[in-house]
């Protein structure tokens, strides 16, 4: 299992938490991004940066993704690509998205992308608040656990 990050979008916050999971669990991070990524040396974090351009990461994610890696994104159709190549995908709020759920998320985004095109001001999301990130923490260590668990026997 590897951890793949969309990292241009995701808060500084949730990388911290990925940075001690991945050391804690020694499980492989990658952050993609089109600009380059700071993060603390370790032989469990590593970053990949891609050309400029729209969807390059995600299209760079999809790629390298493999069946039961972790994909970490607010992205709704890169979570619906990597879903459909059977990882596992956590947006930095904690929700889970799968095969069960994806087609409805995807169905509310184009509907909210419709609306903002007609000219509906619908706000973005909240700010990201105590709760999200004990939410994503908590299903990390969840979907870690299994992992790592499940790698041991």
């Amino acid at each position: 299992m590897k951890i793949w990050v969309d990292a241009d979008a995701c808060p500084v916050v949730i990388k911290e938490t990925l940075y001690r999971a991945a050391e804690r669990t020694k499980v492989m991070l990658i952050l993609v991004a089109n600009q380059a990524m700071k993060h603390p040396v370790s032989d469990y974090i590593r970053s990949m940066q891609v050309s400029k351009g729209f969807d390059v990461a995600d299209n760079e994610i999809v790629r390298l993704a493999a069946t039961n890696d972790l994909v970490i994104t607010s992205d709704i159709p890169l979570a619906a690509d990597v879903v459909r190549k059977g990882c596992h995908v956590l947006s930095p709020r904690g929700e889970r998205y799968t095969a069960t759920n994806i087609q409805a998320r995807l169905t509310m985004r184009d509907f909210m992308d419709t609306l903002r095109g007609s000219g509906e001001h619908s706000g973005g999301p909240a700010p990201l608040n105590a709760q999200d990130r004990r939410l994503f923490a908590s299903e990390l260590d969840t979907l870690l656990r299994r992992f790592t668990s499940s790698s041991k026997n």
